[in-house]
């Protein structure tokens, strides 16, 4: 059991994922257990939580021991980790910077894993933000989708409304306020009768984008339970969306010019569960 005392409003998520990783790693299951309690109450759905609440996480052994991610490469300026599936951003990011100074500089969805950047200093972390918000960074994904792609490869030009309050978007084929232009490009590597291995490059870097456009066009990915195919997911027993952000290469100027060249690859490819 692991005890924290809560010292702004905030909610339960939140806290968790900004105090304590193993806890972040495991939220949803403990949630549905009743593992996790605030002011001695049991919570089974994310709460609001308030300064000075005592919030307990009855976590297991084997909870307490999985692991976040391994390291692809780090330098005294960046650290390239690889996430596994399951583990928030937000929880990667506390632990690491309980090891040191780590700052972070993208994220990736809890369940999608894969490659991601974390400064190893403020300076650092304001060039590689910079750098990935002009596009210096290419972000290649890999992924399962629902195959039914009209053309083996292409690229998809449409535009994007987020609705925060739900955490979900929309996708649309014109312009209009609230949306913002997106760009994602694919191509099929391997058929597997009902689904196809993908390759996705993004050309812009919107919340959720990949998952949403290839809904959109009638290939979700295989897993995702948001945008997703709840039938074939079914069939296939896919609780969480197959999606690997599988490489990364820099084009970036400056300090950090030295990573131009580099390819780094994550170790994790799509599996089926």
């Amino acid at each position: 059991m692991k005890k924290f005392t809560a010292t702004q409003q905030t909610t339960l998520k939140d806290f968790t994922d900004a105090t304590y990783p193993q806890g972040s790693f495991a939220f949803n299951v403990l949630l549905k257990k009743g593992d996790i309690r605030v002011n001695g109450e049991r919570r089974r759905a994310n709460c609001p939580v308030s300064a000075g609440d005592e919030i307990l996480y009855y976590t297991t052994a084997a909870q307490e021991a999985k692991p976040s991610h391994t390291v692809v490469y780090e330098d005294e300026n960046i650290i390239v980790a690889d996430k596994f599936s399951g583990v928030s951003s937000e929880g990667l990011f506390c632990e690491l910077a309980s090891r040191g100074d780590y700052f972070p500089v993208h994220r990736l969805d809890r369940n999608t894993s894969g490659l991601i950047v974390l400064a190893r200093s403020a300076a650092a972390q304001e060039q590689l933000i910079a750098a990935f918000k002009e596009r210096a960074v290419e972000k290649i994904y890999l992924c399962f989708a629902g195959n039914n792609f009209k053309r083996e490869s292409g690229i998809l030009t449409d535009y994007l409304e987020k609705d925060a309050a739900k955490n979900s978007v929309k996708i649309y084929s014109a312009p209009a306020a609230g949306r913002v232009k997106i760009i994602t490009e694919y191509a099929v590597q391997k058929s597997f009768g009902d689904y196809a291995l993908v390759k996705i490059i993004l050309h812009t870097g919107k919340t959720h984008q990949i998952r949403a456009h290839l809904a959109y066009i009638g290939c979700p990915v295989l897993g995702d339970t948001k945008y997703g195919n709840s039938a074939l997911n079914k069939k296939y027993r896919a609780t969480r969306q197959i999606l690997v952000a599988h490489d990364l290469r820099f084009n970036i100027s400056g300090e950090l010019a030295y990573l131009n060249g580099k390819t780094f690859t994550s170790g994790i490819f799509p599996a089926l569960p």
